[in-house]
């Protein structure tokens, strides 16, 4: 257990970010789900924005790394142009 006052308030304001970097990250990865169940090419182009830039902002805000932000979005395009 932390001593010092200074110690104490990083370890809460630590925990803090944490669970709200993992509520984000959770939803970006629900939204990738909800995403690969798609089979309709046209839906899944209207929610193709929507899901780049919630990966965009996170990768940002370095919740995820750029590079993976960077797999993601070609995966998800790919992924919408095979659909038929």
């Amino acid at each position: 257990m932390a001593n010092h006052k200074s110690s104490i308030k990083r370890i809460r304001q630590n925990n803090t970010k944490r669970l709200h970097n993992r509520y984000y990250a959770k939803t970006m990865r629900n939204a990738l789900k909800k995403f690969r169940e798609l089979t309709d090419k046209v839906e899944a182009e209207t929610i193709l924005p929507k899901l780049h830039s919630m990966i965009d902002k996170l990768a940002k805000r370095n919740i995820i790394h750029k590079n993976k932000a960077g797999n993601l979005k070609s995966k998800t395009v790919k992924y919408a142009a095979k659909l038929s």
